[in-house]
């Protein structure tokens, strides 16, 4: 079983700053693919920034030169440092990860419970 934990969330004011933490754990042979997507009210879950499956990075347009995820690939976890926060950056942030279990024969996906980021103007 695999499990991802997300911590970090919270409200701040607009032009602040937050840090999210995902940690991965269980039976885990490799991880393909590691990041973040976020969901606000009324809209569809987005990319925000993850890692591919060679360690480049992928960020959305919207969050290009506030947002930047890194990671400690020891501790099978990632980070995501979130400046300058905007009110539309508002939303529950999920950690997605592509791993593959040491009995698995398939890279299965697995997604954090969510952790909600509030910004307010």
């Amino acid at each position: 079983q695999v499990q991802l934990v997300e911590s970090g969330g919270g409200l701040v004011q607009a032009g602040g700053s937050l840090t999210l933490s995902c940690a991965a754990s269980g039976s885990i042979f490799s991880i393909n693919t590691m990041g973040w997507y976020r969901q606000a009210p009324g809209k569809q879950r987005e990319l925000a920034a993850t890692f591919t499956r060679g360690g480049n990075t992928i960020y959305a347009d919207s969050v290009k030169g506030r947002f930047t995820i890194s990671r400690d690939v020891a501790k099978n976890t990632v980070y995501l440092q979130m400046n300058s926060l905007k009110p539309e950056d508002t939303a529950v942030y999920y950690c997605n990860a592509a791993i593959r279990t040491p009995t698995g024969t398939r890279v299965l996906d697995y997604w954090g419970q969510g952790t909600q980021v509030t910004v307010s103007s």
